[in-house]
């Protein structure tokens, strides 16, 4: 009962901040750690679940979704599976002492993606966007990053997008769920094969994480101050990023 009560929540917030603002890793894949799940297994389940939270949101911001720049949605989904394959197929080799080692500096990346992201893309700003050979380029690195590791991938993705010449936030937030959703699918395929998923941690955290995810995208329009949200998970991607350095 305790274990479910943990994931229940944890999954709450995990889709909620998917949905708003993103980050929601940092929340469910410790989690799972901390119920003595084997690191490289809670990723993989962490991905799993996030996937349906990512869709439900994805369907809270349908009417915004719109391609913007140089590449089109079939070209964007494309290279974002292709992506999300070769990251999973990449964490499969991966060995689990190897990934430990890794956790901390993925995790520090991504809070640090989260925390800076929105400078970066000031200080980066290119009128109409990298072209479509650094499009291409900038989002597949990016999609092979979340099939490996989805800690932050929300943030990159928006990162990504304004790098691409993208102006509506609405629609870039409908968009960076739908595109994690599909790198989660198919690196989710990969490692299922491989017996890194914990199914029954996956159910109760999957429905709670839908739950939040959808949720979230309904009333993040009604947040005002999101500077403030924004610290709170860049906090806590900070404490859990040192945690595991210090695991």
């Amino acid at each position: 009962m305790f274990e479910i009560v943990v994931l229940c929540l944890a999954g709450l917030v995990a889709g909620g901040l998917n949905a708003v603002a993103g980050g929601g890793t940092f929340v469910s894949f410790p989690a799972l750690v901390w119920l003595g799940v084997p690191p490289i297994m809670a990723n993989a389940t962490a991905t799993l679940t996030a996937l349906p939270g990512y869709f439900g949101s994805a369907w809270a911001f349908r009417e915004d979704i719109a391609a913007e720049g140089v590449m089109s949605l079939r070209e964007m989904f494309i290279v974002a599976c292709c992506g999300g394959l070769t990251g999973a197929l990449l964490l499969t080799v991966t060995s689990e002492e190897a990934f430990v080692g890794l956790v901390p500096w993925l995790l520090l990346i991504a809070t640090l993606a989260f925390a800076f992201g929105n400078k970066l893309l000031s200080v980066l700003a290119i009128d109409g966007g990298l072209g479509r050979i650094g499009s291409y380029m900038i989002l597949i690195t990016v999609s092979i990053y979340g099939g490996y590791f989805n800690g932050g991938l929300g943030l990159m993705l928006l990162a990504v997008f304004g790098l691409m010449g993208f102006q509506n936030i609405h629609g870039m937030n409908g968009l960076k769920n739908l595109i994690s959703g599909l790198i989660s699918i198919v690196s989710v395929a990969a490692l299922a094969l491989a017996g890194l998923i914990a199914w029954k941690s996956a159910l109760v955290l999957a429905v709670s994480t839908t739950a939040g995810g959808y949720i979230g995208a309904r009333y993040s329009r009604r947040i005002k101050n999101m500077a403030a949200l924004r610290a709170g998970i860049v906090a806590v991607g900070l404490v859990m990023t040192i945690l595991f350095f210090l695991k």
